[in-house]
């Protein structure tokens, strides 16, 4: 079981009935709700929870995922927030980072690139392969994931290559993207899983519901050991006695 925050921008179904229909509680009710299914200590945080966006150092600190989903406030959350945020990652925790955040803050930061794409609103079939099937993350899902009504995101992503590329998807419209990418950044592991949109009922899927369960137990950071960084004495006995030193 992880302790997983999963953070909201929530404008969209607050300000568009369309999205509201799909979504009456919020994009981070419907993900909580798939994450508690599975047994994990879920709480959630939105943008315009206070002046942290609901990410204070003490949940931080509390979470071992965070999942994040924004679109139309990037720029709103405070780069205090985003340093904290980087440095939970950088030390350990997992970041899942889900469809448009693609551009939040923290995940250009972590890719050092502009995150940029292509993309088109046109309601179109979508598949998702799973190009990289013994992946933990890919577990219980079939050959392939087809969503009836998507946006279109498509290459070239402007990202790093990925670690491992779990899936890569296939538009009807004849683009394809780099959909379920693996990073390690410092201690933490970071998956971005493209589907989303908020005007579609993406997280309702089955499918969907499943690689969000097993990206968050792929993410957990576990209990390995903890690096030691800086000057470092030695294991063995040797004389250390060296005057050329400049430090």
């Amino acid at each position: 079981m992880a302790r997983v925050t999963v953070w909201n921008e929530y404008r969209h179904e607050r300000e568009s009935d369309a999205v509201a229909d799909v979504y009456p509680d919020g994009i981070h009710a419907v993900i909580a709700d798939a994450l508690r299914g599975a047994g994990h200590e879920v709480r959630t945080a939105t943008l315009d929870a206070g002046p942290d966006h609901g990410l204070t150092q003490d949940v931080l600190d509390d979470t071992d995922v965070l999942t994040w989903w924004g679109h139309a406030a990037h720029d709103e959350v405070r780069d205090a927030v985003v340093d904290r945020v980087h440095e939970r990652v950088l030390d350990g925790m997992g970041l899942l980072v889900l469809h448009s955040a693609h551009y939040s803050k923290v995940f250009r930061r972590l890719m050092g690139t502009s995150c940029s794409l292509k993309w088109r609103e046109a309601a179109e079939t979508e598949r998702l392969w799973a190009v990289e099937p013994s992946h933990p993350i890919a577990d219980g899902i079939g050959e392939y994931i087809e969503l009836g009504e998507t946006e279109m995101y498509g290459e070239r992503f402007d990202v790093p290559a990925p670690d491992t590329l779990v899936f890569n998807s296939w538009f009807a419209g004849g683009e394809v993207f780099r959909s379920g990418c693996c990073y390690r950044r410092g201690n933490g592991r970071v998956f971005y899983f493209r589907p989303g949109h908020e005007t579609y009922p993406i997280y309702h899927d089955d499918d969907v519901r499943q690689v969000l369960r097993n990206a968050v137990e792929w993410a957990d950071p576990g209990d390995g050991p903890t690096p030691d960084f800086g000057n470092a004495d030695p294991i063995e006995e040797i004389d250390t006695d060296d005057d050329r030193t400049v430090h």
